[in-house]
């Protein structure tokens, strides 16, 4: 794979923050493509002081003075975190993108770790030119959910915290469930067809896809969820929190070079 060169000036570093894991990469924001992808252990406790440390060894790593785009498991309005259903609860009314920017001395943006990964499909993966409502699922350590409507995101949507069969999906349905529990991929598989069914009779999307680590399993359990519209899996994989994060970014710091 061709590396991008940080100084091309459609050069973005992603990061997307998760529950185990924060991972970065350079994103080409013209073409939707990441490279030199690199990641670390999520600390633990993830507060803001130890998660934006972490956030600078990785953006350290891939150089390039170019703005920033970061995820965060959680609700984010106008870079504030709202929530904090898979981080520390002292993220809780942090402006996320002040901190992040402030300690890396370089411009950032900050969103929903599901909605980043839903502009990126939305850009340059599955649900690429689709009309119409697209509901993108995320499947991890937890459920993220991103909506769109005509490839316009409606944020923070949170549709992971709803009740199915008396279960709150986020932890029901998530992979972190499946395997800290041990459930077979059948069972688990019935799990996600409900969940995917249930939102369907309610939002009525044209098209669902599936992201986040789950995707790597795809082929278990892809040709077994019928929820009732097409079903796709994220052409971008776990690179699309990155990649999203990065084409944020990218609309939304205001360029440097006098144009």
């Amino acid at each position: 794979m061709t590396m991008i060169d940080p100084l091309d000036p459609n050069a973005v570093v992603g990061v997307d923050v998760g529950g185990t894991g924060i991972k970065a990469a350079h994103v080409d924001v013209s073409e939707g493509r990441a490279s030199g992808r690199i990641r670390l252990e999520t600390p633990q406790p993830a507060t803001p002081d130890a998660v934006v440390a972490t956030i600078g060894q990785l953006v350290h790593q891939l150089g390039g003075d170019g703005p920033i785009g970061c995820t965060m498991p959680a609700v984010v309005t106008d870079g504030t975190v709202r929530t904090a259903a898979h981080i520390d609860q002292s993220w809780i009314g942090v402006h996320a993108t002040t901190a992040i920017a402030r300690a890396l001395d370089r411009p950032c943006v900050v969103l929903n770790d599901a909605d980043a990964a839903g502009i990126a499909e939305a850009n340059f993966g599955a649900a690429r030119g689709h009309n119409g409502v697209v509901l993108m699922v995320t499947v991890g350590t937890g459920i993220g959910t991103a909506l769109l409507n005509d490839g316009v995101l409606v944020a923070n949507s949170e549709l992971g915290h709803i009740m199915v069969n008396n279960h709150v999906a986020d932890a029901w349905v998530s992979d972190s469930t499946r395997v800290d529990r041990n459930v077979p991929w059948k069972r688990w598989t019935n799990r996600l067809d409900r969940y995917l069914t249930q939102l369907h009779e309610v939002l009525w999307p044209d098209l669902i896809v599936i992201g986040g680590g789950i995707v790597k399993h795809a082929h278990r359990f892809i040709d077994r969820v019928d929820p009732g519209c097409e079903v796709r899996i994220a052409e971008l994989g776990n690179l699309a929190g990155i990649v999203g994060a990065a084409i944020a970014a990218h609309a939304h710091v205001p360029a440097t070079d006098g144009s």
